[in-house]
């Protein structure tokens, strides 16, 4: 395993390498010039000059793209015009958040998606089974930002001042104003209730996709001899489906792991705008409209990154799922 995981990661390095190249030159063949937003009318010619050099943006493109490869592989990713300080500060701030808020939705999703789409399968063309297949679909027809926007109509704002539950989430924000002279536990309560809204707009819409080839992998192994067998043998209809049947359903379903990163990410971008979520995705957009290229530069890098470590992730979890899988 270890050295499969080994030959996997050397050869990520030139994909990686090769997303970056394509990022850059996307980012600056794009029109606009980053030095425009810091101009001012009547500004010296020879100060718009030096502020390009300064930038690094009076050299070529090759050239250019040479010394921010070389500086990216060291760990340099450059200086963020539009927050004034290294990429890596402004990486080491807001990547956390998008990390805490991609695991926790693609663990609900998983877990939820796994979940229905065995039941539906235990009780095919059932009036569960055709109830959850309707409200399943009506979540993945749905984009996740307008998704995002009625949770907040219904479980923020009309919990709050129309229905005045005793219970509801706040719509922005990952803390409250307050949060640091409240208590340890209070604290953990606040970060739990900012987290419920943008957790649900990306791990609902997932969810019901999940739940679908659950339904369909379910069905095909509940069929099986080995399966009729376990039920001969006297043993009871849970132990069959979630000892026997389950296991052998979630090796297809593991291929979703690798397949939804990106999916997660890129809807990330349109979450943490809508809730104000301090986290990369919303930074990655504020840079673009700014034309922060070392910091769009720095985040697409990021995101690819990570989707290689989540493909890596589910070729480990093969092996943990189905012992005959194994990387020699």
């Amino acid at each position: 395993m270890t050295k499969y995981l080994a030959r996997r990661l050397l050869g990520a390095i030139p994909l990686v390498i090769g997303i970056a190249t394509i990022v850059f030159f996307a980012v600056n063949l794009a029109p606009g010039d980053p030095t425009l937003r810091f101009l001012a009318p009547g500004m010296n010619q020879e100060v718009i000059e030096q502020m390009r050099a300064n930038f690094g943006l009076d050299q070529p493109m090759h050239i250019r793209y040479v010394k921010w490869l070389g500086a990216m592989l060291t760990g340099d990713f450059g200086y963020s015009f539009s927050h004034s300080r290294p990429v890596l500060a402004v990486l080491r701030d807001f990547v956390p958040n998008t990390l805490v808020l991609s695991a926790v939705a693609l663990v609900v999703a998983f877990v939820l998606g796994v979940l229905l789409g065995t039941i539906q399968a235990v009780r095919q063309y059932s009036k569960v089974d055709s109830g959850l297949s309707v409200v399943l679909l009506f979540f993945y027809s749905m984009p996740s930002f307008w998704l995002a926007l009625m949770l907040i109509l219904t479980l923020s704002l009309f919990a709050r001042n129309v229905w005045e539950l005793p219970i509801w989430f706040p719509a922005s924000g990952m803390v409250s104003t307050d949060y640091e002279f409240l208590s340890f536990g209070a604290q953990l309560r606040d970060r739990f209730m900012h987290l419920v809204l943008p957790t649900l707009s990306l791990a609902l819409v997932l969810t019901a996709g999940i739940a679908r080839y659950m339904r369909g992998s379910m069905l095909e192994v509940i069929r099986q001899d080995y399966i009729r067998t376990a039920h001969a043998k006297g043993l009871s209809e849970r132990v069959v489906v979630f000892k026997h049947a389950l296991r052998n359903a979630l090796i297809p379903i593991i291929t979703l792991v690798g397949l939804y990163i990106p999916v997660l990410f890129s809807g990330t971008v349109f979450i943490e705008y809508v809730f104000a979520w301090p986290g990369m995705g919303r930074t990655i957009y504020e840079a673009i409209l700014t034309r922060d290229y070392p910091l769009v530069m720095a985040g697409s890098f990021f995101f690819a990154a990570m989707v290689v470590v989540a493909n890596l992730i589910a070729d480990v979890l093969y092996a943990i799922v189905d012992p005959r899988i194994r990387y020699e």
